[in-house]
C-alpha cells in the first residue's frame, strides 16, 4: 500500500491519492488500510514519501567515491528514468506532497526527506574533493533544479527542458572538480 501511495503521489498528486485509489491500485482489502494506518491518510502519505526518499538515498549512495560530474549525472539519470519510463506521467512524490499539503506535519516530513537528500549529496561531493560549503550549495542547486526540470518536462511532455537544465548542472559540476595535480610534484 505504501508503494502504491508513492506511485500515485508521483503520478496524480496529493489530492488524488486517496485510500480508495490506493486500494484499487494495490488490490489490498479495505480493512487492511485501517489496520496498518490507524492515524489515517497522513500516516500513509508520510510512509510513502519516506519510501521515495529512501530509494533516492540508495541511488545517491551508489555514487560514493565518484567525481562531482558523475554524482550529478547519476542523480539526473534517476529523474530522466522516471520521466521516460512514465511517459511524462510521474514526477517526485515528495514534491507533490510539499506543494499540496496543508498539514504542518507532512510538510515537516517532506522537509526532512529533502534535507536528507541534500546532506547525502553534499557528503558524496565532499568525498569527491569538493569543499564543504560548495558541496552544500551544489547539492541544493542540483535538487531544486532537477525538480523544476522534471516539472517543466512533464508540463511540456518533452525531455528538452530537462536536458537543458541537466547540461547546465553538469557544467557546474565539472567546475567543482578538484584540479589535477601535476605528477612528480
Amino acid at each position: 500500500m505504501v508503494e502504491g501511495a508513492a506511485r500515485l503521489l508521483a503520478q496524480q498528486g496529493l489530492q488524488q491519492t486517496s485510500f480508495s485509489e490506493v486500494l484499487e491500485l494495490t488490490k489490498a482489502p479495505r480493512g487492511s488500510i485501517y489496520h496498518h494506518f490507524p492515524e489515517g491518510k497522513d500516516q500513509l502519505i508520510a510512509e510513502a514519501i519516506d519510501l521515495a526518499g529512501a530509494r533516492a538515498i540508495a541511488l545517491i549512495e551508489r555514487g560514493a567515491g565518484s567525481s562531482p560530474h558523475q554524482i550529478a549525472e547519476h542523480f539526473l539519470a534517476m529523474w530522466r528514468y522516471v520521466l521516460v519510463q512514465s511517459n511524462f506521467a510521474a514526477g517526485c512524490s515528495v514534491l507533490a506532497v510539499t506543494v499540496a499539503t496543508d498539514s504542518p506535519d507532512l510538510l515537516s516530513h517532506a522537509s526532512t526527506v529533502f534535507r536528507t537528500w541534500r546532506e547525502s549529496l553534499a557528503a558524496r561531493l565532499v568525498a569527491g574533493g569538493v569543499h564543504e560549503a560548495a558541496a552544500a550549495r551544489f547539492a541544493a542547486l542540483l535538487i531544486a533544479s532537477s525538480e523544476g526540470a522534471v516539472v517543466l518536462a512533464r508540463a511540456e511532455q518533452s525531455m528538452e527542458p530537462f536536458e537543458l537544465v541537466a547540461e547546465q548542472l553538469l557544467a557546474v559540476a565539472v567546475g567543482l572538480e578538484p584540479a589535477a595535480t601535476p605528477s612528480g610534484s
